[in-house]
Parts: C-alpha cells; sequence; structure tokens
C-alpha cells in the first residue's frame, strides 16, 4: 500500500517471464494447452505483468472471476481456427465467478473435497475434458522468489533505503520510503 513499485516485483516479472518463454517451447512443439501457475494469492499483477511480457494467450487473476465456460468456448474457437498450442497465465488466486462469493477460508475446504488442490489443476483436467487437447500444467511456485535481483530491483532499493536513512536521521518515524510517481517519497 502507499508505493507504485516494490523492489523485487521487476524481478519477479523477469524470472517468470522467462519461465513462460521456456515452457513455451515445450508447448508450442507438443501442440498442448499449458496453465502455468504464478505467485499471487490476492493480486495478479505478478502474473498479468509476466504474461504480458510473455505474449500468452490467456490470462487468469484474483482480480476478475471467470467463467470456465467462457475459457472452454475461447480454446476451443482458437482450435477449430487452426491454433495448435495455447499458454495461460493463472494467478495462485484466480477464482471461478461460480466460487467469487465465497471467502479465501471457505474455498479452501470445499476445494479438497472435490479433489481439488489449486484452481490450476482443476482447470487443466477440466480443459483437457472438454477441448480434446492434451493439457498439462506446472506451479512455479517459489523459483519466482529467488534469485539475483535485476539492476532495477538493486538501485530502487539503494533509493528507497538513502530515504529511509534521511528520514530516520531527520526523527520521522511511523513513514515508510516509497515510489510515487516515479519519484521516491514517503
Amino acid at each position: 500500500f502507499g508505493t507504485d513499485v516494490t523492489f523485487g516485483f521487476r524481478t519477479a516479472v523477469e524470472v517468470v517471464t522467462d519461465a513462460f518463454d521456456r515452457i513455451e517451447t515445450t508447448t508450442r512443439s507438443h501442440s498442448r494447452i499449458m496453465l502455468v501457475e504464478v505467485m499471487g494469492n490476492k493480486a495478479g499483477w505478478l502474473t498479468l505483468h509476466s504474461g504480458i511480457a510473455a505474449g500468452v494467450q490467456m490470462i487468469l487473476i484474483p482480480e476478475i472471476p471467470f467463467n470456465l465456460d467462457v475459457v472452454c468456448d475461447t480454446l476451443n474457437a482458437r482450435i477449430a481456427a487452426g491454433e495448435t498450442y495455447t499458454m495461460i497465465a493463472v494467478a495462485e488466486g484466480a477464482v471461478l465467478d461460480a466460487e467469487a462469493r465465497f471467502k479465501k477460508e471457505e474455498r479452501a475446504f470445499a476445494r479438497p473435497a472435490f479433489g481439488e488442490t489449486t484452481v490450476t489443476r482443476h482447470l487443466a483436467e477440466v480443459i483437457g475434458e472438454r477441448t480434446g487437447t492434451e493439457t498439462r500444467y506446472t506451479v512455479l511456485g517459489y523459483l519466482q522468489r529467488g534469485g539475483t535481483p535485476c539492476a532495477f530491483d538493486r538501485l530502487l532499493c539503494s533509493r528507497l533505503g538513502g530515504v529511509a536513512a534521511q528520514l530516520a536521521k531527520e526523527g520521522r518515524f511511523g513513514v515508510t520510503a516509497a515510489v510515487s510517481g516515479g519519484r521516491i517519497t514517503f
């Protein structure tokens, strides 16, 4: 809250985009539908940004509940048009429109009762059945959170740290360094 961007975001987008690029080659060569689950339990920013950057064909995020029929109809239309593969970015918190009225805790109890662990796994099974296309899914998990930060994030940390140190020197506590409109503020 209160900042346009946080450190680590751009690095994570780079890592996830690279993963999409790597997975796409297999997806394309095997003519599959591939769902890639990206971290984002409450917010789909990482999924959205990396999905757009990688040029995936569909993005599902928690902020916009999706309809399973629409997803399958869209995929069937792609197949009918001669498209041989499809990449789908799925935020781990993506929600079926039928689930949208439930709180996360309620969904956590309902899904295992149906033999489901994540929405991505459920989607892969349903999509495979309804499209007749080999469908796979992969969960990137903590792969997205590790590694060496990109240059932008390193510089951002230094800039935010400098402002935080200045605020402490001035005795201003109870505030945080932030980015607003491209400039560092608090």
